[in-house]
């Protein structure tokens, strides 16, 4: 489910801190719900699977377009990345973080790990057009039965480059709600509840 920015601004996230120049483009709520200690099993479940998020053939289709495009256009050269324009949030943190867990990357697509705490996880990737950044959260959300009940949100946070960003993520924001979302967050929840039962039934 979409949520409005507010639903990020407006809590205490240290992402707030080192990301100021980077505008919010989209909060979701996830179909994970679990324990308040359960983030990490989240991020495992993220930069470990063999992809079952990212398999849908529309899916599959539009990252490979993706790609083809970037390759064509020189658009993921080494030196337009983390390494090169757009330098890595990472030499933003505060020491605390700095000296905390990274977290592990993500392997299915090119997103580095910045920090990772108890309630955040957030990873960072760039190319000539955009430095974009993946926030997981983790949000007390109670429910009958449930008092210590959390949920996961995702915020994807944005920082185009000039023109060719901006046009960039006009042009792929349809694809991204009617291709890439609704798949992947569902993918996201079954491959969640499947984990679940597979470690009850064990």
């Amino acid at each position: 489910m979409k949520l409005p920015r507010t639903a990020h601004t407006s809590r205490p996230w240290r992402i707030h801190e080192v990301a100021r120049d980077f505008r919010i483009e989209d909060v979701w709520e996830l179909p994970v719900t679990g324990d308040p200690d359960e983030l990490d099993r989240l991020v495992r479940q993220f930069t470990n699977s063999d992809d079952t998020a990212l398999s849908a053939p529309v899916v599959r289709t539009l990252f490979a377009i993706r790609w083809k495009l970037g390759a064509l256009l020189g658009w993921d050269k080494a030196d337009a990345g983390l390494d090169g324009r757009a330098g890595s949030l990472r030499e933003r943190l505060p020491e605390d973080l700095r000296a905390g867990a990274r977290g592990p990357d993500l392997r299915a697509v090119p997103f580095t790990s910045v920090y990772q705490t108890h309630d955040e996880w957030v990873a960072e990737s760039a190319n000539r057009t955009v430095h974009a950044v993946m926030h997981i959260g983790w949000v007390a959300d109670p429910a009958p039965g449930e008092p210590d009940r959390h949920r996961a949100r995702m915020a994807v946070l944005v920082k185009p480059n000039g023109l060719l960003g901006a046009v960039y993520m006009v042009g792929i924001k349809p694809f991204r709600y009617l291709g890439v979302y609704p798949r992947v967050l569902g993918a996201i929840g079954r491959e969640w509840e499947a984990g679940k039962a597979k470690e009850a039934a064990a």
